[in-house]
């Protein structure tokens, strides 16, 4: 569980930077800056999850083989 915890903590700092060189701005139409907020939350959370969760089925199918 603690293995799990410290993978989330490196994964969150690694997506926040990846994302942080992404203008998404350009993506929404002007003074939607709610909406663009929103989606770059969802975005970073939904990324963190499945990197994490990844990372953690390859380390176990490793250990098993």
């Amino acid at each position: 569980m603690t293995g799990k915890f410290f993978l989330y903590i490196i994964i969150t700092m690694l997506v926040i930077w990846s994302l942080d060189s992404v203008n998404i701005n350009k993506i929404f139409k002007k003074n939607k800056v709610v909406q663009a907020t929103v989606f770059y939350f969802l975005l970073g959370v939904s990324l963190i999850y499945l990197v994490t969760n990844f990372l953690m089925d390859l380390f176990t199918s490793i250990k098993i083989m």
